[in-house]
């Protein structure tokens, strides 16, 4: 039995905020620092990013975009067995964040968290996948809700924390939901993923954990996102190449190649250490930003939307996280 990704959706805040607001808000609740106009779309690619409400929660981004897939499929909520919650994000500690999703969307199935940084979605796929292929599930619901908004410093002492706080000036809130179902043939056709995590250090959002339970301080992005991408290219395209090679496909082969997307000129150096042509790439950065694990379904919602790919085409997911983690899942639509 193979696990078939039957419909894919993302849901978007409506409130987007520009670079120049972002720019702008950093200098007038930072009395010591001044960002220097146009840093941050020059740097990244981004125009604008979406916000949530502040009544909003990351499940809230999760339902919405689950409640799509279910119309999608002309599903009630119960007609899941099982919803996993993939994020990075998450409205509490305990319990998991799968439950308020579940009681908000009106599921009764079992739940669970998974959490991965930007690969949370993407390894929540993969699990989905696995529980389908061993007979424990037959129709899964996989979503996330990403709510970075709620921890990016806006008051810096200066450059030095400017800069370290940068990576949080490119995220963006989003939500979207996969439904992933049992069938006979086609589905998921390869799976592979790897870790360095001895650079986890580089990119960290510490606040919550036993490290520093309680501390202000610790409640915003920290990192450093040259030597993140450093430390990615240094980790090698082998996973890649060699997912290419057990297949014996090529991008060319694939209706549309979703890459996880943190910046455009990062972008570009990926696309062009793993040889994927450009117009197999779904960019969504510049006007909405990096939604986190959120960002590989979205790439596949808006193509699925413009009609790049569709039932029988083949799609690529490429994952790529802090800890650090990578990721590849080739499927047949």
């Amino acid at each position: 039995m193979r696990a078939r990704i039957t419909a894919v959706a993302a849901h978007l805040p409506e409130r987007t905020v520009t670079s120049a607001e972002v720019e702008a808000r950093v200098a007038a609740e930072s009395p010591g620092y001044r960002p220097h106009p146009t840093i941050v779309e020059r740097m990244t690619g981004i125009r604008a990013r979406h916000v949530m409400r502040d009544d909003e929660q990351a499940s809230d981004l999760a339902v919405a975009a689950a409640r799509r897939v279910l119309t999608d499929r002309g599903l009630p909520p119960d007609g899941v067995d099982l919803l996993i919650f993939g994020s990075a994000s998450q409205d509490l500690v305990e319990p998991a964040t799968a439950h308020i999703v579940a009681a908000k969307l009106g599921a009764t199935c079992p739940v669970f968290d998974v959490k991965n940084a930007c690969n949370s979605f993407l390894n929540g796929l993969q699990t989905a996948d696995a529980l389908i292929r061993t007979g424990q599930h037959e129709r899964v619901l996989v979503c996330t809700g990403e709510s970075p908004s709620r921890a990016i410093r806006w008051n810096v002492r200066d450059r030095a924390q400017f800069v370290d706080a940068f990576a949080g000036y490119t995220l963006s809130d989003g939500g979207a939901a996969m439904l992933v179902e049992a069938a006979p043939d086609g589905g998921i056709f390869y799976r592979d993923f790897a870790a360095i995590s001895a650079s986890w250090r580089i990119g960290t959002l510490p606040g919550g954990g036993s490290m520093h339970p309680r501390d202000p301080e610790h409640t915003y992005f920290s990192g450093d996102g040259r030597r993140l991408k450093d430390a990615f290219l240094a980790g090698g395209t082998e996973l890649f190449t060699t997912a290419l090679e057990k297949t014996g496909l090529t991008w060319d082969d694939f209706a549309v190649v979703a890459v996880h997307q943190v910046t455009v000129p990062y972008l570009e150096v990926l696309r062009g250490a793993l040889g994927i042509p450009a117009g197999k790439l779904v960019v969504t950065l510049p006007d909405h930003g990096n939604v986190a694990s959120a960002s590989l379904p979205l790439q596949l919602a808006a193509a699925r939307a413009d009609g790049r790919c569709g039932p029988g085409d083949r799609v690529a997911l490429v994952g790529l996280a802090g800890g650090l983690s990578l990721g590849v899942v080739f499927a047949e639509l």
